[in-house]
């Protein structure tokens, strides 16, 4: 993998109004670390992020980060080996806040996350009506930062029906490690869900509703008749 260059002077604005100024300036607030050394307060400049950012590596590019002192001062200049660690995002902005680099050695492995991607088309899928389910979008990997993968693509055209991509079906690059659990399915083809049947209710309409027992004419007129013959008896009795 190559480096990408970056530059990043040393940051003393801190504070919530500090990081305010700094992002109205098209500047990002930024750290450096590394385990047993201080950290470094950087600032970079929001454009040139976006592009090494934008790279087919995506977070996992390997940055040499040259650091220059604040502006009006004297330092003599820096180079470290980075990689990004964190990005802290506005979604609603669609704007970066904050980075986090992290210093490392090219010559000690690392654990970086390394995304899935899908070649081809399951036969499952394509003959068969299958439903492809994508159940895992990136693994985790261990390699020096020269192997990091770009990708890991998974070539599913043979995939026929019920059957699944797992971690230990992977064939990977020498000298990179993949820390999932081998047993972790990544893919799977599922049948179609049953469309017929739900079709076939759909036809067949609402059911009806019970009809309630009524009294036969007959027997309404009767009683009607019986009414009347009552009302007659009483009417002879007055």
């Amino acid at each position: 993998m190559e480096q990408v260059n970056l530059v990043a002077h040393v940051r003393e604005e801190i504070g919530k109004q500090g990081m305010k100024r700094l992002r109205n300036e098209n500047l990002i607030p930024a750290v450096v670390y590394r385990e047993g050394e201080k950290n470094v307060l950087l600032q970079i400049n929001k454009k040139d992020f976006s592009q090494i950012i934008h790279t087919s590596f995506g977070g996992n590019v390997i940055v040499s980060l040259k650091i220059e002192a604040a502006a009006g001062k004297t330092k003599a200049k820096d180079v470290k080996t980075v990689i990004i660690k964190e990005i802290q995002e506005d979604s609603l902005k669609n704007e970066v806040l904050h980075v986090d680099f992290k210093e490392i050695s090219l010559t000690e492995t690392i654990k970086v996350n390394v995304p899935i991607a899908v070649t081809g088309e399951s036969i499952g899928v394509k003959r068969d009506g299958g439903s492809l389910e994508h159940l895992l979008w990136e693994l985790e990997v261990e390699c020096l930062p020269t192997n990091i993968p770009e990708k890991i693509e998974i070539n599913i055209s043979n995939l026929e029906m019920n059957q699944s991509v797992m971690v230990k079906d992977l064939k990977i690059a020498s000298g990179v490690k993949i820390l999932n659990d081998p047993e972790q399915i990544l893919l799977t083809v599922s049948p179609p869900m049953a469309e017929e049947k739900v079709e076939e209710k759909l036809e067949e309409g609402p059911a009806e509703p019970e009809v309630i027992k009524q009294k036969k004419p007959e027997a309404v007129e009767e009683a009607s008749d019986k009414d009347k013959k009552q009302e007659k008896k009483q009417e002879e009795k007055k």
